[in-house]
């Protein structure tokens, strides 16, 4: 959803193994593997026991007894306007007996429970009826969000706190969430004159649409003529009549020739395709200027870690200067690798993610088949589980699921399950594939957690998504390459923020915070499962238990770390051209050329003429304006690498300080003071550059 509503974010040392309560299973070839029970329950395919229960039956999607079919979507409907009638009177009310920011964040659960859990269920639901009647609450609670939005009552009471103080005690972090709700109030046009904030609510449908559309553009095969194509590349692409159908870019087809006419001709200029991304621009445009922002940039980043589109634009033009002669030592690389097999070749934009799969290759030594056996999804799972008891003191259990409680049939159900305190939260693994089912890894907040008035706390709900191939039987477990490896991590990070947050608002919870620190926890993940120190405590063999040798490991994650540098310089060309794009307008000239000129300038590689790839670049949606965040997340996250975890990443006292500081408060403190108070150092564009120039050459010094 394009704009950040008030009353919902909708929206991703070297130890010895020592299992716990092993199992010894057998297969049919007699050998013999060693699974703990929660890695025996992941290696094998979830099956619903069945449970002869005379006054039990269907507890309802999400535990949640209206959701027994998908007319309960009715009823929960029904439920939240009757709760936001009753919670916006109190608001509103001269009698108010409760601090207003406490009224406001019970209206945001109150919707968000619903249409978070909704927007879930609308893309992941199998039935039919269930996705329908999910996507017609999500549809009519979004327009009770746009009335609550332009409800001016509920602006003036906010106001009158902010201006007057609360007529109830109040401190700094209910400051904080009362000026958090006012932003996003302001956001939404609420202190505009009606006839603006009738043209603000015409502009933000149009934004959506327009995303809506190019993003389906983004993803549409392309057809050309069979005789335009030399016929020894025929074959290599579907056929439809007399076209051939280019459905990708093929980045991984040995062939030079196969990539440059897949790269040609899926990126070939299409007009339609270019004016609705110039309309989306410019509805973006006018949408910030409307509410008081010259560009949508400004509007976009207001509250990051990074505050401004000129700190922004300063940090990736530092950044684009440090990786130049950095940049080199890897073009190099590819261009000896490419002309072992084309002896006067030169780079091509169609050629790094091809050459650089190469070189990994030859680093790692290991083939990603002969790898598979060693990442067992149960392995990893019980690697995430022990690596989480050492750092947080937190465990993974695997539940029993009710009847009628999950979606699909291979869900698998977690508690996260803290020493002390108990269940701290739920994680619903959906997994694996499975038809109509989105093809992406995602984390989706189902409920959020919070500090209940009678001192409880809700406990947050969430879900991980991702596309696996399910297990076929016993004997055979789902095996991860090492990219699904680091995907599987990253996603946990992003569910461990949310279960290890311990905010007294849930507008503020795990997550729902700037995207330039959201992304911290996902990529800190990644550098633990980058380190050998962490592998070796999972990487065995499914079948014979036998642990992956040390010098695979090392050179796998070795491998990892290699181009890292012409990695993050695409990165940064993708995040300026971002920035420009939605920066002030009007654009000079179409996106195309605004990209040719850029290209020269900070990529290594030449512009292709009528190539148009950023019309393919779906991000420049769900991240407009914020595509930066990943590198600006990247460098937190490697400062905290560096300082906490590198010596031991099992550090129990560094683990605890990283979920207090960090981990804790989501967006409920400023994220520049919470890296702050973490590191002991404010996060400025050379401390971010600084931090990330130190790891990539650490790990470019590990590698000669």
């Amino acid at each position: 959803m394009e704009t950040r509503y008030l009353f919902t974010n909708w929206r991703t040392i070297v130890r010895k193994w020592k299992p716990l309560g092993c199992v010894i299973t057998q297969n049919s070839k007699g050998c013999v593997s060693t699974w703990t029970p929660f890695a025996a329950a992941f290696n094998t395919k979830p099956q619903r026991k069945f449970k002869l229960q005379i006054n039990k039956g269907n507890v309802g999607l999400f535990c949640l007894p209206e959701l027994k079919d998908h007319t309960g979507f009715y009823l929960l409907k029904q439920t939240v306007e009757e709760d936001v009638h009753r919670l916006v009177t109190e608001a509103t009310s001269k009698n108010r007996t409760r601090k207003i920011v406490t009224i406001f964040d019970e209206l945001s659960d109150t919707l968000c429970r619903v249409a978070d859990m909704s927007d879930f269920v609308r893309v992941a639901h199998p039935d039919p009826a269930f996705a329908q009647a999910a996507e017609e609450t999500c549809v009519e609670l979004s327009s009770l969000v746009e009335r609550l939005n332009t409800n001016v009552s509920l602006h003036a009471v906010l106001k009158t706190v902010l201006n007057d103080g609360d007529l109830v005690p109040t401190d700094a972090v209910d400051q904080r969430v009362t000026q958090l709700f006012m932003f996003d109030f302001e956001q939404s046009g609420i202190h505009l004159e009606e006839k603006q904030r009738t043209e603000f609510v015409k502009l933000n449908e149009q934004v959506h649409m327009l995303g809506t559309f190019f993003q389906r553009g983004t993803q549409k095969p392309v057809g050309i003529p069979k005789s335009q194509l030399p016929g020894n590349l025929q074959h290599v692409f579907g056929l439809d009549g007399d076209n051939i159908m280019v459905t990708g870019l093929f980045s991984d087809h040995y062939s030079s020739l196969v990539r440059e006419a897949a790269y040609r001709i899926f990126l070939h200029e299409d007009s339609h395709q270019e004016s609705l991304l110039q309309s989306l621009l410019t509805a973006r445009h006018r949408l910030a200027n409307l509410v008081g922002f010259e560009t949508y940039s400004q509007r976009a980043n207001r509250g990051t870690m990074i505050e401004s589109p000129e700190n922004i634009l300063n940090f990736l033009e530092l950044l684009a200067q440090k990786l130049q002669s950095r940049t080199k030592l890897d073009y190099d690389m590819m261009l000896a690798l490419k002309q072992e097999q084309e002896k006067s070749a030169t780079i091509k934009p169609w050629d790094p993610p091809y050459l650089t799969a190469i070189g990994r290759q030859k680093r790692s030594a290991m083939s990603a088949m002969d790898s598979l056996p060693y990442f067992s999804l149960g392995c990893v799972m019980e690697g995430l589980n022990q690596l989480f008891q050492s750092l947080f003191a937190v465990s993974l259990q695997h539940v029993e699921m009710e009847q009628g409680e999950a979606w699909a049939q291979d869900i698998y159900k977690l508690a996260v399950v803290d020493k002390s305190d108990g269940v701290l939260g739920y994680i619903y693994c959906d997994f694996f594939e499975r038809y109509g089912k989105p093809n992406q890894d995602c984390h989706y907040t189902i409920q959020g957690g919070r500090r209940r008035e009678d001192g409880s706390y809700q406990h947050p709900i969430v879900v991980l998504q991702l596309s696996l191939s399910s297990p076929q039987n016993s004997n055979l477990p789902t095996l991860l390459s090492p990219g699904n490896v680091d995907n599987l991590f990253h996603e946990f990070g992003h569910a461990m923020h949310s279960m290890l947050g311990r905010t007294r608002y849930q507008h503020v919870t795990g997550t729902r915070c700037p995207t330039d620190f959201a992304e911290v926890p996902s990529v800190l993940m990644e550098f633990f499962a980058s380190e050998p120190r962490v592998l070796t405590t999972f990487a065995r063999h499914y079948k014979t238990g036998e642990p992956m040798k040390t010098n695979d490991i090392v050179n796998l994650c070795d491998s990892k770390k290699m181009f890292a540098a012409s990695d993050m310089q695409q990165q940064v060309f993708f995040s300026i051209l971002d920035q420009i794009y939605h920066g002030c307008h009007p654009l000079q000239g179409s996106t195309t050329a605004i990209l040719a000129q850029l290209q020269s300038k900070y990529y290594n590689i030449d512009y292709v003429p009528d190539t148009a790839w950023q019309l393919r670049f779906g991000h420049l949606v769900g991240y407009g304006a914020r595509y930066y965040a990943y590198l600006v997340s990247r460098a937190v996250a490697a400062q905290v690498w560096h300082t906490c975890f590198k010596a031991d990443p099992f550090n129990r006292s560094m683990g605890l300080m990283y979920r207090k500081e960090m981990l804790s408060h989501g967006g409920e403190k400023h994220p520049r003071q919470i890296v702050q108070d973490m590191l002991g150092c404010a996060p400025t564009v050379e401390y971010l550059v600084n931090s990330l120039i130190h790891d990539m050459d650490e790990n470019y010094q590990l590698l000669d």
